[in-house]
Order: structure tokens, then C-alpha cells, then sequence
């Protein structure tokens, strides 16, 4: 068992940490008799849907590996909160009372959903946090290395600001929700990599992740630090990072400064082809989802060497302490390894990316 504690090269792209197929667990190797055969019931929770991970890959991903472990006995209720933390708290409640056997929760709000986590607790339902470290007794963690992800997208800001990154460049940083502790971790990483290095002009905490928002606040910092003297801008997802952009197209700039995202979202992705943002952290979704399905069914099915196997880190919530974790890997998505990234894995097809719009760029990188 290990903490997360890890540091990295600035111009390594691929970030590879203990997942499922490399931990040496049995699919079958149990410590005790599975407490419930495949015609079991997970409970997914899901945040919202701005974010077209959700429905797009998290939701279909954990479905169909729950489907293929339980020899399609095993079903998955699926529930978004819309980004509303009181539906989410409904939502849940009624996931307990129909007695679901194991609940993965990716958390609108990370502290407020604390009681409900007691509540499934007590119901003898398992709770597994998924993507945000939610708090109250849950059973396990599943996410990426979000401090490392914040470290990523900080050091790709100032390789591409160059000669430009000093201690008196301006940048901005676009932070994610207060409610989400995932963006503390990315903010704090980032932040580790920018401090001393450029100054940081202007940060906003942004209200649920919304482009909108982080599009006002923008336009409030170009006010404030000038049109001319914004050298870079960390925003801390892809959504963000289009607010951002059309902030700085709205006051007039006709260069853009850097901006860096996260998701790998397409419209983020074709902003890098065009040269408009200049990276995304690339997170394969998909392997997240299907590491969580292996983890709720382990653990309601009693197979303990299996859950243990893909849960080897440990990391501490504000109320709970050693929780078994498994962080995934990461990757920084740059106009360089679009091929090897999202289209390798099947997130987008070149047609998708190079739309009418996007030819003559994507011709540029030799993408088709």
C-alpha cells in the first residue's frame, strides 16, 4: 500500500499509475463466499451534464462492464443530479430505500453528501467514490491523480509561454467549483508549479464548473490587468477554457495567450487543432468506469483479494482516514499527440475532429 506522492517530467505526456489489469489480482480468488451472486444491482451517480463525459463515456462504460462481469444478470441504476446537490441527495436517498446492493457516487457536493453516505452505510450498501473524494464512511476511491493533474496542466502552461514565463508575466487562473475537491487538488497543483515562477495576476473559484461564469471572470480580469498583459491563462477544464477564449476574443485579442483545459473534451480538442487553447489533460473515462464496475462487483460479491488487488493507494477524506483507492492514468493532450491519444482509444474518430470548420488545421497536423 502506498500514498499518492508522485512527481513528473515536464515534457512527459503519459502518466501511468497501478490500474486494474497490472495488479496481479484474481477474478475469482476470494477470502470469504461471495455474499451475492450476478443478478446484483449497482447504483451510479453522476454529477451532471455540462460535462458530456457523463452520459457520453462514464454511464455506458461502467453499464457495459457491469453487464459483462455479471453475465448480463447484473444491472446498473443510473441517476444525474444535473449539478443539483439537493436532487443528488434525493436521488441517493432513493437508491437506499430500493435497497441497491453497492452505490458508486461521483458527488456535486463532496461534504453536503456526507449524511447520505452514513445512511447507506448503515443500510449495509457500500459506497464507492467515483472521480470526487466524497465524504462520510465511504468504502472506496476511484479517480485520477488530481494534484498531478493540476501539476500537468501548470507546467504545460509555462512550456508554452516560453521565453514569456517570468516572474512578472501575468497569468489568470479559472479554477473549479468550491463544492468539487477535485478542484482544490488541481488548483493546488497547478498553483506548486506557477508560484515564483510567473505571477499570478487573478483566480477565480468558478460556481459549478460553468463556462458562462468563467467567460464573466475573464472579461473582469482583462479589465483589471489589461488586454496585452495577459501572458497565459490556466483554466482548469475544457468547458472553462472556452469561456475563456471567447472573453479574450470579445475584448479584442487577436494573439491569444496560452490556455490550458482538461477533459479532452471535442470542442476542446478542435480549439487545439486550431491552435486557440494549446493542451487538455486527456483522463480515459472509460477505464475509470470499467475499474469501478470491477470494484462494485468485488466488493458486493465478497471477492476481497480481487477488491483489495484494485485498490492498492490510500488517501484520506476530511472524515475518513486509509480509504482504498486506485488513481488512473493521465495524459497532457497536445496538438502533437491527438493520434495516440483520443483517436487510439476510440474517444473521437478524425471525422469527428476535422470537421469543415477544422480541415485546413487538421491537414496542418496531418490528422484525417
Amino acid at each position: 500500500m502506498r500514498r499518492i506522492a508522485m512527481a513528473v517530467a515536464a515534457s512527459t505526456l503519459t502518466f501511468p499509475l497501478a490500474a486494474c489489469g497490472a495488479l496481479g489480482g484474481s477474478g475469482s480468488s476470494s477470502k470469504a463466499s461471495p455474499t451475492k451472486g450476478n443478478d446484483l444491482t449497482v447504483g451510479l451517480l453522476l454529477p451532471e451534464t455540462a460535462n458530456t463525459r457523463y452520459d457520453r463515456f462514464d454511464a455506458p462504460a461502467l453499464k457495459n462492464k457491469v453487464a459483462e462481469l455479471t453475465r448480463k444478470q447484473g444491472k446498473v441504476e443510473y441517476a444525474n443530479a444535473g449539478a443539483s446537490a439537493s436532487r443528488q441527495l434525493s436521488q441517493m436517498q432513493k437508491m437506499i430505500d430500493g435497497k441497491v446492493d453497492v452505490i458508486v457516487l461521483d458527488a456535486v457536493d463532496a461534504h453536503g453528501i456526507a449524511g447520505q453516505v452514513k445512511k447507506a452505510k448503515d443500510a449495509g450498501i457500500p459506497v464507492i467514490a467515483y472521480d470526487r473524494l466524497a465524504e462520510g464512511p465511504i468504502d472506496a476511491y476511484i479517480s485520477f491523480d488530481n494534484d498531478l493533474v493540476g501539476e500537468v496542466q501548470g507546467r504545460s502552461l509555462l512550456e508554452a509561454m516560453g521565453s514569456q514565463a517570468s516572474s512578472s508575466a501575468k497569468v489568470v487562473m479559472m479554477n473549479g467549483s468550491p463544492t468539487d475537491p477535485n478542484a482544490k487538488q488541481f488548483k493546488a497543483g497547478a498553483v506548486a508549479q506557477l508560484n515564483g515562477k510567473v505571477t499570478i495576476a487573478k483566480s477565480y473559484d468558478v460556481k459549478d464548473w460553468k463556462a458562462e461564469i468563467a467567460q464573466a471572470d475573464m472579461a473582469k480580469a482583462i479589465e483589471a490587468i489589461g488586454k496585452s498583459d495577459v501572458a497565459g491563462v490556466y483554466a482548469a477544464n475544457d468547458g472553462m477554457a472556452g469561456g475563456v477564449i471567447a472573453a479574450l476574443k470579445e475584448a479584442g485579442v487577436t494573439k491569444l495567450p496560452p490556455v490550458t483545459g482538461q477533459d479532452a473534451e471535442l470542442a476542446g480538442v478542435q480549439r487545439i487543432v486550431s491552435g486557440e487553447q494549446y493542451m487538455s489533460v486527456y483522463k480515459s473515462y472509460p477505464t475509470e468506469a470499467e475499474n469501478a464496475a470491477e470494484m462494485a462487483v468485488a466488493k458486493v460479491q465478497g471477492k476481497d483479494i480481487q477488491f483489495d488487488s484494485l485498490t492498492r493507494d490510500r488517501v484520506d477524506s476530511p472524515t475518513t482516514r486509509n480509504i482504498p483507492s486506485q488513481m488512473v492514468s493521465v495524459v497532457a493532450l497536445t496538438r502533437s499527440n491527438i493520434k495516440e491519444t483520443v483517436i487510439a482509444d476510440g474517444i473521437y474518430k478524425a471525422s469527428d475532429i476535422c470537421t469543415a470548420k477544422y480541415s485546413a488545421d487538421c491537414a496542418a497536423i496531418g490528422l484525417k
